[in-house]
């Protein structure tokens, strides 16, 4: 789709769950909270309470529902995938909202695919659709589903396979003209599982936004890179996509289209080098020899062209590194703002608990002459107190401001950050041993929808967003 046919930028900013006015936030409505790092100085919307269904706790006035559980039947005919991950939001019509959930799933999870536990019910006709078929007996169970939800009943109309033979979908994003990009967080090869993948795994696909049920064909985007992706966020003034690596040495990149708003055009990927610090490692862990990178100081960037992207020898962040590209701690969730973008990195940190870093794009991002005024990155919240923070995964940018980041460790919580770098707990997951995942807002900012990966729930949540402590 070419760059007149996209919706402007502050469309694509509502559309996507974040009609912020800019990076507001919080303080402007509760008690900001002292950071000398005791949990009881964390406040948000108040104490978490506790739910009598031992489910999840929330502050007072909010409430949740259960609106899809791994093992139900689809519209589709097949069953609700397990292991929810990252989602996005999109406006449907007379109010209904679509979302799009992916399923970190590995080939051989027979009993959390879609076909049922021996795949009984994947046969030749997904074939055409399917990026991996695996021989016929072990297609990708990854992929995604799409939900169509009434916020008005609170009910699921619609849930249908909407991408399918991929392995290991993990996050993602929004693209400003109206699909997700969703991303393999695996570098499988050819000939692995005896011999019976098809295709080499590691790349990015896009998926169109849809109430109607349909299976899209799943084309790789090669030219983004084939690595252990996470998730990644489209700049709407540009359509320059920055992506992360889940990878304990992992870059950051961003690839530039060759036609804005086409992903398929083709173009140029590149990874983040700190201007005249080469090779530096940003994960501040214990041990280093390198001086520990600062909180809230600013450095600005350079970008390094990557070459043979689709990395047979998964080397892609290796050889950045060597060109001088920025090492990062295990990057997963992204998500662009109104002027920067967010992004978290799972165990950096001194005490390998978890980073935020916060990017601004220059002012002329991308072009011959960006290095006039260059793009920034600055390391945001490194608190090194497991009370506060740990394993922060996926992120979102609520519609007032603070980003949501969802903790993957057992006994997780949603964790909120106000711009002053205040922390507050959102919600507690108390039911089940397992880790919050894709965390995002619906299009008007009313609900928060979020999965508990493990057991296969995604969970919408209500409260009074705007009303302070």
């Amino acid at each position: 789709m070419g760059a007149g046919e996209q919706t402007d930028r502050r469309e694509f900013i509502k559309q996507s769950g974040m009609v912020t006015l800019g990076f507001m936030g919080l303080f402007q409505c509760i008690q900001p909270s002292s950071k000398n790092g005791s949990s009881s100085d964390l406040i948000g919307y108040g104490a978490l309470v506790e739910d009598p269904d031992k489910i999840l706790n929330l502050p007072k006035g909010f409430s949740y529902s259960i609106i899809s559980r791994s093992g139900e039947p689809m519209d589709d005919g097949l069953i609700v995938p397990g292991r929810p991950d990252g989602m996005g939001t999109f406006q449907g019509n007379d109010g209904k909202i679509i979302i799009i959930r992916n399923h970190e799933n590995s080939p051989d999870d027979f009993k959390e695919g879609a076909f049922g536990e021996g795949n009984e019910n994947y046969s030749s006709k997904y074939a055409g659709e399917f990026y991996e078929n695996g021989l016929g007996t072990l297609p990708g169970l990854g992929g995604t589903t799409t939900l169509v939800y009434n916020p008005a009943t609170k009910e699921v109309e619609k849930q249908f396979l909407s991408l399918g033979g991929t392995v290991r979908n993990c996050a993602g994003g929004v693209t400003p003209w109206g699909s997700w990009v969703t991303c393999e967080e695996s570098t499988v090869k050819k000939g692995d599982y005896d011999g019976k993948l098809e295709k080499d795994h590691g790349y990015v696909f896009e998926v169109p936004a849809s109430e109607e049920p349909m299976l899209y064909t799943a084309e790789p985007i090669k030219e983004m890179g084939r690595f252990n992706h996470e998730a990644v966020a489209v700049d709407p003034r540009t359509s320059i996509v920055y992506l992360t690596e889940d990878r304990g040495d992992g870059l950051f990149y961003r690839f530039i289209p060759e036609v804005p708003g086409d992903l398929r055009s083709g173009g140029k990927l590149q990874a983040l080098a700190i201007a005249g610090k080469a090779s530096y490692d940003t994960r501040n862990w214990e041990g280093s020899d390198q001086e520990k990178m600062p909180k809230n100081q600013a450095f600005e960037v350079e970008w390094i062209d990557m070459d043979d992207v689709e990395a047979p020898e998964d080397d892609l962040r290796h050889r950045g590194a060597d060109k001088g590209a920025a090492c990062f701690a295990r990057g997963e969730g992204i998500w662009f703002g109104e002027e920067e973008l967010y992004f978290a990195c799972t165990n950096g940190g001194e005490i390998s608990a978890g980073q935020v870093f916060k990017y601004i794009p220059g002012a002329n991002e991308g072009k011959a002459n960006e290095q006039t005024a260059p793009g920034k990155l600055e390391l945001f919240a490194e608190p090194n107190d497991t009370e506060i923070l740990k394993s922060c995964d996926n992120v979102a940018i609520a519609p007032w401001g603070d980003l949501l980041l969802c903790e993957d460790r057992p006994h997780p919580f949603v964790v909120g950050i106000t711009p002053k770098g205040d922390f507050y707990k959102l919600a507690e997951n108390i039911g089940y041993e397992s880790e919050f995942a894709g965390g995002v807002f619906s299009p008007d900012g009313s609900t928060y929808f979020v999965n508990i990966q493990g057991a296969g729930l995604t969970i919408a949540i209500e409260g009074p967003w705007g009303k302070k402590v």
